[in-house]
């Protein structure tokens, strides 16, 4: 099991959803409602949101209250990689790169700069096998 799915089975564990939504056909919407029914704290992070699903939504990673233990992107590529850089400035260096927030240069970013990651792997199909 990979360290970054191993961390979904600690019970302090919290998830940044950069992308959440309140658009119940986009993949931010669905992986936050799906994590939150399974007992995750999940903090919504996106800037043209104040709510998601009734929570407080953050516009950016330097607004969330507390550090988040993973980051979970589900956005494009290149807001992804702009998202990184904020991450890494913050010291959040525990990436979890949905399939379609990555590229080339995601992962080139990643390695380059030595994040903790996964990435292409769903994180509500690999949180099933812990919760």
């Amino acid at each position: 099991m990979d360290p970054i799915t191993r961390l979904l089975a600690e019970p302090d564990t919290t998830v940044a959803v950069v992308g959440a939504t309140d658009r119940l056909d986009a993949y931010g919407a669905r992986i936050y409602r799906d994590l939150k029914s399974k007992g995750y704290r999940v903090m919504a992070v996106n800037p043209t949101r104040d709510t998601v699903d009734g929570d407080p939504a953050y516009p950016s990673l330097s607004a969330l209250p507390e550090a988040p233990t993973i980051v979970n992107y589900v956005i494009p590529p290149p807001r992804t990689l702009r998202t990184l850089e904020e991450a890494l400035r913050l010291g959040y260096t525990t990436a979890w790169v949905q399939p379609g927030a990555e590229d080339d240069d995601v992962v080139q970013f990643l390695e380059e700069n030595g994040f903790d990651s996964l990435v292409g792997a769903c994180i509500m199909v690999e949180s099933r096998k812990t919760f």
